[in-house]
């Protein structure tokens, strides 16, 4: 009889098949506060269906896939005629599929469209990041072709349709839904897009739908090519006959590219190769041509570019923000879920109080993100609203946008090498999903506007508008006099923010310190007494070493380490 030689012991099972959803409680706490008392039920429901496929082994599987198995350009067909497609993994499309059916391209009209949508950005992107780039442009694409009401009434409802389109064979017209794109950056510009040099020629006079222009030009950056729509920056120059808008007018201006015309035939889009990233591997990054045929309609006024194609920016900054967040949610998961089933040196690594120290310490920089996060998704659906209060919620999102996107995108990646570590060797390799998180967790800290752009814009709007200051500090002042250490830290930003001399080269200071205490104040308000007091004690008093698991040993770690763990069925 053969001798039993490999008997497999002490290996956690798999983290699959659980609600995503119903496993995060500082996730359902946040969509139960801010949820409208009509809608919250059917919210629930929503999004822990959309948990419990989060959570498949079939959905994780679709997520390796997509990303073992990358895009592959094809700039020809076999007989020579230029395609210009991208190749994607079946489980790419599958992805998107059940993306654009949970609604995740489908905010805007919705009674707390933004709630639930950012909650399920949240949820999904845990199964795979990559595919989350089309959702979020897609998504965000809407108000920016608002400021053309004939274009938005044509293309608003593909792109917020439930149903998934691929293909290049019709025009989107034809299709029960649409995904849209975005490119802005140059080589010579990156995030200054002022310094955009593609150049829009007018076709035609200004028209039932916006005017019709021909560009000429690059972007170094326009993600997921096969999209159906794209939204391009593109100058207005005046040099030359008939080169200005109709009115005479020039600039960088907002333009809607179609990957395929009204007549079916291919609009030109030249997509030169695909960039080979760090990360982001399922989704094609590429670089694209207008040959000076490349047909466009102008969205918004000429030489308004910029303000048109702002709403869009902050909410895919949002997408970026919700996406660091379920990057951490999910390594912190992965990182909880192996210490409680794994032993060492005489017991559960859970049980060992150095672990609950590291595990508690990264839950809370997950819980403060998420926390976050659905406060901003919160306030985007009070500001489409009239009143006060939506002025108020649409000035605090001017400084808490870039405040969020520059302090939880740059935490992602300290987490995700810390949760990697949990998992010891077996983490490293890349079967345990770590590596995907780790080599994918600097991407959100760079795309829509690197650190340098957040604290730049976030002094931008102090300068500018008072009122965003002033509803800044009511809304951490909602939390005034419940720790002494938040308190503390209140008054030294009012310091800081009364000194501005120097004040642009101590900009990465001053944004991480506003949302520090941001977080602080929502903990403060909503999370349990032994969360908030570990953060106040950690991220605000000083209580805290240079790396993660240096919390004060008084603190109830167990209990913190204990809700960020997700509870198998």
């Amino acid at each position: 009889m053969p001798a039993s030689t490999h008997t497999v012991t002490n290996q956690p099972p798999p983290l699959v098949d659980y609600d995503i959803f119903a496993a995060d409680p500082a996730l359902t706490e946040a969509v139960a506060r801010h949820a409208s008392s009509g809608q919250a039920e059917a919210v629930r429901a929503e999004l822990s269906e959309l948990g419990l496929s989060a959570g498949s082994a079939e959905a994780q599987e679709w997520g390796r896939q997509a990303n073992e198995v990358p895009p592959v350009l094809r700039t020809h067909d076999r007989y020579g005629n230029r395609i210009d497609e991208v190749e994607f993994h079946p489980a790419w499309h599958r992805l998107l599929d059940r993306a654009v059916g949970a609604g995740l391209t489908d905010a805007w009209s919705r009674p707390d469209g933004q709630l639930r949508r950012t909650a399920g950005f949240y949820v999904w992107s845990q199964v795979e990041a990559g595919h989350g780039c089309p959702v979020s442009m897609t998504h965000a694409a809407v108000p920016a072709l608002r400021k053309e009401p004939e274009v938005a009434a044509e293309w608003e409802p593909l792109l917020s349709s439930h149903a998934y389109e691929p293909g290049l064979d019709r025009p989107a017209r034809a299709k029960a839904g649409a995904i849209a794109g975005m490119g802005m950056t140059e080589k010579q510009g990156g995030s200054d897009v002022r310094a955009n040099t593609t150049v829009a020629a007018p076709l035609t006079g200004a028209g039932a739908g916006g005017a019709e222009y021909a560009l000429t030009g690059h972007k170094w950056f326009c993600s997921a090519p096969m999209s159906d729509v794209f939204l391009v920056l593109a100058q207005v120059t005046g040099e030359g006959d008939g080169e200005r808008g109709e009115h005479g007018e020039q600039g960088l201006t907002c333009f809607l590219v179609p990957r395929v015309l009204p007549d079916g035939s291919r609009n030109t889009f030249r997509i030169q190769r695909l960039k080979d990233k760090l990360g982001n591997r399922s989704n094609a990054s590429s670089e694209v041509e207008f040959d000076g045929t490349t047909w466009a309609r102008r969205v918004g006024e000429v030489g308004r570019g910029v303000a048109t194609i702002i709403e869009m920016v902050a909410a895919t900054r949002l997408d970026c923000v919700t996406g660091s967040a379920a990057l951490m949610r999910q390594a912190v998961a992965q990182a909880a879920h192996h210490a409680a089933h794994r032993s060492a040196f005489g017991g559960l690594l859970a049980d060992k109080p150095l672990m609950q120290n590291v595990l508690a310490d990264l839950a809370l920089e997950s819980e403060a993100a998420t926390a976050l996060t659905m406060r901003l998704a919160a306030a985007f659906d009070a500001a489409q609203g009239e009143g006060e209060n939506a002025e108020q919620e649409r000035a605090l999102l001017r400084l808490a946008v870039p405040a969020a996107k520059y302090w939880v995108t740059k935490r992602s990646t300290p987490v995700a090498a810390e949760a990697l570590e949990c998992l010891g060797g077996n983490g490293y390799v890349e079967e345990s999903g770590m590596p995907r998180l780790l080599r994918e967790s600097p991407l959100n800290s760079i795309w829509e506007g690197s650190g340098n752009v957040q604290a730049l814009d976030l002094l931008r709007a102090l300068q500018r508008s008072p009122e965003a200051l002033n509803a800044f500090l009511v809304e951490i002042g909602q939390a005034r006099g419940a720790d002494h250490r938040l308190d503390a830290a209140t008054k030294d930003l009012l310091t800081e923010l009364s000194d501005l001399e120097g004040i642009e080269g101590r900009a990465r200071r001053l944004v991480e310190r506003m949302a520090q205490v941001l977080q602080g104040s929502l903990l403060v308000r909503y999370a349990p007494p032994e969360v908030a007091d570990a953060y106040c004690a950690s991220r605000l008093g000083g209580d805290w070493g240079t790396a993660f698991g240096t919390l004060p040993h008084t603190l109830d770690l167990r209990s913190i380490a204990d809700r960020a763990r997700p509870q198998l069925p």
